[in-house]
């Protein structure tokens, strides 16, 4: 038969609560007993039976994550941040992929469901927020990350999307940029926001996007790279070509640099490219990518405590939203100024 924390109790002398108080590493448990407790624990190798604890608590300690991508960075780098903070109090984060598909993650999200879990995290690819209405009125408390809906007050923690697309625009503007293309995200809230910053700033600007200058594809978070490329080789087709580039997201961006370089072209004295989401690449970039940063760990961070708040809580509390600031961050693919700058000084000192 295995090992019940009854027997462990027992061996002790100790009751069932303090060796439960232990396993869930509370506080009020004096050390000389946490060792003893753990010693056995550890001679026994007991595993607690995580069904029956449920079974009196009414908690399964599972957590929902459903994202469109985890080969995705910027998504791959919430997870790691949310488990972390779930981890320390013993909660375990069950992480499924939609693929950017709404009809599979409607399906994976009622799968998650029927498992009885206790919260929900999600960065959804829904255009519509049916689901999640559905879900308020019969399901656990949810958070949603990076996606919101304009007609649901749900819990949420995301960045200023509008600001990201108006930052980037800017910045290409102040580099001398003035025929500025997009290759923009999906039709959620982050495709929606980064477009409008984007077409604001060049209209306060007096620039006009020319046919052809903002593109998408069907798939930008689970095929980034080469939706960036193939967005990229049809742009350098249009006359004239852009001579700045604002993508929804980092490897489109990457996607985007490649084409260029391949076509014999320079970045940025060519085309000067900025991506969103300040994800580490390190020496694998031909140049240097500006970005905006998002705040990842922030969002993740953000969002756990949200989620262990709703779960702590006896009554489910008044939904909260955590709108958080991107910032700008320059590399050399902008830095358009000072490379032509340096190029002309370079040109005149030959010429003389």
């Amino acid at each position: 038969m295995p090992t019940t924390m009854k027997d462990i109790a027992r061996d002790l002398g100790v009751s069932v609560v303090t060796v439960s108080k232990v396993l869930r590493n509370h506080r009020d448990i004096g050390d000389e007993t946490r060792k003893r407790v753990l010693d056995r624990i550890k001679e026994l190798n007991y595993t607690p039976n995580l069904a029956a604890r449920g079974l009196v608590t009414g908690k399964t300690y599972l957590v929902g994550l459903v994202v469109p991508d985890l080969l995705h960075p910027f998504f791959a780098q919430i997870a790691k941040s949310l488990s972390g903070a779930l981890l320390k109090k013993d909660y375990c984060l069950t992480i499924l992929t939609s693929d950017e598909d709404p009809e599979l993650e409607e399906r994976e999200i009622n799968r998650l469901l029927g498992r009885g879990l206790d919260a929900l995290i999600i960065a959804s690819s829904c255009t519509t927020s049916a689901l999640f209405k559905r879900i308020q009125k019969q399901g656990p408390p949810f958070v949603l990350i990076d996606r919101s809906f304009p007609d649901l007050h749900a819990n949420f923690v995301g960045v200023d999307d509008e600001a990201v697309g108006i930052l980037a625009t800017e910045h290409l503007i102040e580099v001398g940029c003035r025929r500025i293309a997009h290759l923009r995200g999906p039709q959620t809230s982050p495709g929606i926001g980064r477009l409008k910053g984007y077409l604001n700033t060049l209209a306060k600007s007096k620039l006009t996007p020319l046919p052809g200058y903002v593109s998408t594809q069907r798939l930008v978070d689970v095929q980034s790279r080469e939706s960036g490329a193939e967005l990229m080789r049809q742009m350098l087709t249009l006359h004239p070509r852009p001579d700045g580039v604002f993508c929804y997201n980092d490897p489109m961006a990457i996607g985007a640099i490649h084409t260029i370089l391949d076509a014999g072209l320079r970045v940025p004295e060519d085309i000067a490219v900025i991506g969103s989401g300040n994800l580490h690449y390190d020496t694998e970039l031909r140049v240097p990518l500006s970005s905006i940063d998002q705040q990842t760990e922030l969002i993740g961070e953000r969002a756990a405590r949200l989620t262990l708040s709703l779960l702590e809580s006896k009554t489910r509390p008044r939904n909260k939203t955590f709108i958080l600031q991107p910032q700008l961050v320059i590399r050399a693919s902008t830095e358009r100024r000072r490379r032509m700058t340096g190029a002309a000084a370079k040109s005149l000192t030959n010429a003389k």
